[in-house]
This record gives C-alpha cells, sequence and structure tokens, in this order.
C-alpha cells in the first residue's frame, strides 16, 4: 500500500503497534547519541517524539476493534531494566540502538502480548523479538561512536499506539500498561 492509499483509508482503518515508550530522560540520551554518530548524507534520522521500541506491529486494523484491542492488551508483566549499549546499521540503510542482551522480563512481556492477540485474530508481523530502536533510514554507510555510552531503561510500562499517517505525521498512544510493581 501506497502512503497516499494509506492516508486515504486512515478514516476507517488504524495503523497500531505495541511497544515501549521511552521516558524524556532516556529519549534525551538517546537523541544525545544519535548526534554522536557519523551520518552519510541523505540520511533520515528519527523525529525524537518518534523514539520507541516496537515489540508487536499489528498493522491495519478496523478502528471499530480499537476499544477491543486497548482492553486485550492489558497483560502482567514484571518491571526490568534495559540497556541499549550496541549501535548498528541493518540491512537497507537502518540505524538501530540495541541491547547487548534482551532481559528476559522483556522476552516474557513480549511473549505475554502475542498471547494476548491471538484470541482477537490479531496477527503481529513480529514474531520474533529483536530489540531495538530505530535512530535513522537511509543511514548506510553510518558509523556509530567509537565509544558506546550505554544507555539505562527502566522499563515499567508498554503502550499500544497508532500511527496516522495524515500530515503532519504522529504517533498517537492508545493504550498505556503500567507494570502492577510499577
Amino acid at each position: 500500500m501506497t502512503h497516499s492509499e494509506e492516508r486515504s483509508v486512515a478514516h476507517l482503518l488504524a495503523r497500531l503497534f505495541v511497544g515501549l515508550w521511552p521516558p524524556q530522560e532516556v529519549r534525551d540520551a538517546i537523541l544525545d547519541d544519535i548526534q554522536r554518530w557519523t551520518w552519510p548524507r541523505g540520511a533520515a534520522p528519527v523525529r525524537g517524539d518518534k523514539l520507541h521500541m516496537t515489540l508487536h506491529f499489528l498493522g491495519f486494523v478496523a478502528r471499530e476493534r480499537v476499544p477491543e484491542l486497548v482492553q486485550a492488551l492489558h497483560v502482567g508483566f514484571e518491571p526490568f531494566e534495559l540497556t541499549l549499549d550496541r549501535g548498528e546499521v541493518w540491512p537497507g540503510g537502518i540505524a538501530v540502538l540495541r541491547p547487548s542482551a534482551a532481559p528476559p522480563a522483556l522476552r516474557e512481556l513480549h511473549r505475554g502480548l502475542h498471547r494476548a492477540l491471538g484470541p482477537l485474530g490479531v496477527r503481529s508481523a513480529r514474531h520474533h523479538l529483536k530489540p531495538h530502536i530505530t535512530l535513522a533510514r537511509r543511514a548506510q554507510g553510518a558509523e556509530p561512536p567509537v565509544q558506546c555510552e550505554a544507555i539505562h531503561w527502566s522499563v515499567r510500562d508498554y503502550v499500544l499506539v497508532e500511527s496516522d499517517l495524515r500530515p503532519p505525521t504522529q504517533y498517537i498512544v492508545r493504550g498505556r500498561y503500567a507494570s502492577p510493581d510499577a
């Protein structure tokens, strides 16, 4: 589907994902990290207000199903610490920041969300967790900083987000889910 087609169906369908939304201090640290990279001409860094870690990309879902999803995605989970400490450029020129190791609680949250989506008939495009935050696109040839400063993130909640592709594009949080232990 082209961007113009996506925008034209926006009133009928919501483009959704479930992810981790960094608090401002983590977002600021990520933005500082972006400044330390060497970027090729034409690289397109992600705007600060769009930095996130996708756990499950749901794609286009009928708008009338959004309230059902908001209710169904309450999954109990243990708060956890996430350390973002590896900058990489993936095939296709995607620059990312990721953890060296995914905490077991993150993997369990991913599985719990997958189980919650199953009975709803909503399929995730992310069956296997590959935790990362996209920093930039069209970044083939970018170089991460020589000294990576680890960014520590105390994860206490996750979100259901709509990608509104109508100009100006934005992310709208449709549901926020805190750990009972947060």
